[in-house]
C-alpha cells in the first residue's frame, strides 16, 4: 500500500468565493486562521468521502506540523537521526489510505 507524502513546500491557489463567504474568510484571515481551514476543508474532501478517514489523516497531518513547531526538537538526535525526522516517519506510517 502506497503511503501519501506530506508536501513541505506550500503551493498558493486562487479560489473565487460569494462575497458572504469571503467576508467571512477575510475575518479569519485577521486571526491567520484562512489559509489552514481552507486547505484542511480541500484536503478532506480529497482524501476521500469517508469522513473519518479524512478527518483522521487530517489530524495525523496536525500532528506532524505540531512535531515541527516544537522548539528545540531538532536539537536531539539517535543514532545520527533527527528526533523530529524519527517521530515524525512513524507518525505518517499511521496514515490511512485504502
Amino acid at each position: 500500500m502506497e503511503k501519501r507524502v506530506i508536501e513541505k513546500k506550500l503551493i498558493p491557489y486562487s479560489v473565487y468565493l460569494p462575497k458572504e463567504y469571503h467576508d467571512k474568510i477575510s475575518g479569519l484571515a485577521k486571526q491567520r486562521k484562512a489559509s489552514g481551514l481552507i486547505r484542511d476543508a480541500i484536503c478532506m474532501m480529497l482524501d476521500g468521502g469517508d469522513q473519518y478517514r479524512s478527518g483522521y489523516n487530517q489530524a495525523i497531518r496536525d500532528v506532524v506540523a505540531e512535531i515541527k513547531r516544537t522548539p528545540g526538537i531538532t536539537d536531539f538526535a539517535y543514532k545520527n537521526l533527527r528526533l523530529d525526522d524519527l517521530v515524525m516517519t512513524q507518525i505518517r506510517t499511521l496514515m490511512e489510505n485504502k
